[in-house]
């Protein structure tokens, strides 16, 4: 789980890579700032013309309300493709099988292979295992699902998903990338079944430095589906979950991986990668309603997958460089707003250099983790808002197209989940093209034109999920229209003035009383107004 600097999520009915490094957009263009007269956004809406309303009581408490189509809607509306076209349809008909094994491809199945996910996650594009060596070393395997095995470029079913180049996790509903036929079934590494995979290894020492990395293709078996939060609290000291419980090598393997991935972070960290701790609130559907907005938070399970990932993601960086192979890199540029950081900083006790130093914001976060975790979230949230997005970018053997500031990495690219994002499948064959010895799949003048698209969509998938929370939150706060609560300013500009409530985790735009509040500001808040076909919170700032 490697990018975006406000973590990502795996959504209910489906599954997401944490994407700690993409900002999460706080003004959408569509959001109107207003001033001086009480209103609301809604208001601004109708005055020009919109007739997408709500059925209401006469208390404007939402009445029934399609969720799933609200969703098509939005992701429509930013663009995305939910429906195949019919030549892709055709070309799934025609797959039945997994991907054959070919000739000279490992065959790893007897090993202790496992994935962990959430409850509901169905496509499982990792599976990994890990072995003591000697001198106190672990050798980590990350098996990634090989989609392109069965998904050939410039076929109807890789035009389609280079179309929407991401699937889109809502709460309500998933827009996979690829058809559940293949990203839940044929191409997921799914338990007790063969699949081809492309392998990541990495040996790991005792201080976390990595001595060694291949990539290599292979036949494996998942033989352990697991859940991040049940393998969480066991190892925190909990019960076993029941297959865990089940098995004493299967015990042993799991604390192996905790292990390594340990080594791994705290290498990342001695180095100036970043560690943030944000809140993920996703939506509780029941009968089509929203009962709940449900917050994850990190623990030993998820931080094992993702710092997998990321030395995974690194890997295969390197691999492509070390064979003068072009590929696509994943960027996270020094920050443009440093100097808030170092402002932000300042305000407890802390100097930071006047220039981007993400070792020294790494001690600086590290010591307020300690100092004080129950706040660290929102602490979190504000670095990641100053942080600005991360993007893909051409990389050429030999040529560096920028730093991973948040990982403090010059080498990552996305390589590890081919059935959700379609840079990961691009690497994916690139990759596969570099073991075989082959002409590359693609040039670099098609590589600049993915990245940048892939880029441009991942922007609008964030928007979309971010969207349909807020429908999920103006739901369940329709009720509660001028109650007062604590909240964080998450995003201030010329767009307006956005915040985000403790608890529920809402977030909604300031309507009235914004005016010179800043990010990270912590404020009252009063709910004026909710839209939920629009997905709008309105809040006045209580002086």
């Amino acid at each position: 789980m490697a990018d975006r600097a406000a973590v990502a999520h795996r959504a209910v009915g489906g599954s997401r890579e944490y994407r700690r490094w993409t900002l999460l957009e706080s003004c959408p263009a569509r959001e109107i700032p207003t001033t001086g007269n009480p209103t609301t956004r809604s208001a601004i809406i109708s005055h020009h013309g919109s007739n997408d309303h709500t059925h209401a009581t006469k208390h404007g408490v939402p009445g029934n309300v399609d969720l799933d189509a609200i969703a098509r809607r939005i992701a429509t509306q930013r663009g995305f493709e939910p429906d195949m076209p019919d030549d892709a349809n055709k070309q799934l008909a025609t797959l039945t099988q997994p991907a054959s094994v070919p000739a000279g491809v490992k065959d790893l199945r007897q090993l202790l292979w496992s994935s962990i996910d959430n409850d509901s996650s169905r496509d499982l594009d990792q599976a990994e295992v890990a072995e003591q060596l000697d001198n106190d070393h672990i050798r980590l395997l990350v098996a990634i699902a090989d989609v392109d095995a069965l998904v050939q470029k410039g076929s109807p079913l890789d035009v389609h998903a280079n179309v929407n180049s991401t699937s889109v996790y809502t709460g309500v509903a998933v827009f996979a990338m690829l058809p559940e036929k293949l990203s839940t079934g044929l191409t997921s590494l799914n338990e007790n079944e063969d699949r081809l995979a492309l392998v990541i290894e990495t040996v790991v020492d005792a201080q976390g430095e990595v001595h060694s990395r291949d990539v290599y293709r292979a036949v494996i078996r998942n033989q352990a589906q697991l859940a991040y939060d049940e393998v969480g609290a066991w190892l925190d000291g909990a019960t076993a979950p029941g297959k865990v419980a089940a098995s004493t090598a299967l015990q042993e393997q799991i604390r192996l991986q905790s292990a390594a991935a340990q080594r791994l972070k705290a290498q990342r960290e001695r180095h100036g990668a970043l560690e943030f701790d944000t809140l993920e609130a996703t939506p509780v559907a029941e009968n089509g309603q929203i009962v709940d907005l449900a917050l994850t938070r990190k623990s030993k399970a998820r931080d094992l997958i993702e710092d997998f990932m990321i030395a995974s993601n690194i890997a295969v960086a390197m691999f492509l460089e070390s064979k003068g192979r072009s590929g696509i890199r994943r960027v996270v540029r020094e920050p443009k707003r440093w100097s808030k950081i170092v402002d932000l900083a300042r305000q407890y006790g802390t100097t930071l250099p006047a220039d981007p130093d993400s070792l020294a914001l790494s001690k600086f976060m590290i010591a307020r983790r300690a100092a004080d975790p129950d706040r660290f979230p929102d602490l979190s949230l504000t670095i990641v808002k100053l942080m600005g997005p991360g993007e893909y970018a051409l990389d050429m053997p030999g040529k560096d197209p920028g730093i991973h500031f948040g990982l403090a990495v010059h080498d990552y690219t996305h390589a590890t989940a081919p059935n959700r994002r379609y840079a990961d499948l691009v690497t994916q064959r690139a990759a596969k093209a570099a073991l075989a010895g082959t002409d590359a799949p693609y040039s670099n003048d098609e590589l600049t034109t993915i990245a940048a698209h892939c880029t441009e969509r991942e922007d609008a998938a964030t928007k979309v999920e971010r969207t349909m929370r807020k429908v999920a939150a103006a739901l369940l706060l329709a009720h509660h229209i001028g109650e007062v609560f604590d909240g964080i300013i998450t995003g201030a500009s010329d767009k307006g003035t956005f915040a985000r409530l403790f608890h529920p985790p809402a977030e909604g735009m300031v309507v009235r009383g914004g005016q010179g509040l800043d990010v990270g500001d912590k404020v009252k808040l009063r709910l004026v107004h909710t839209n939920p076909q629009q997905g709008f919170i309105d809040f006045e700032a209580v002086r």
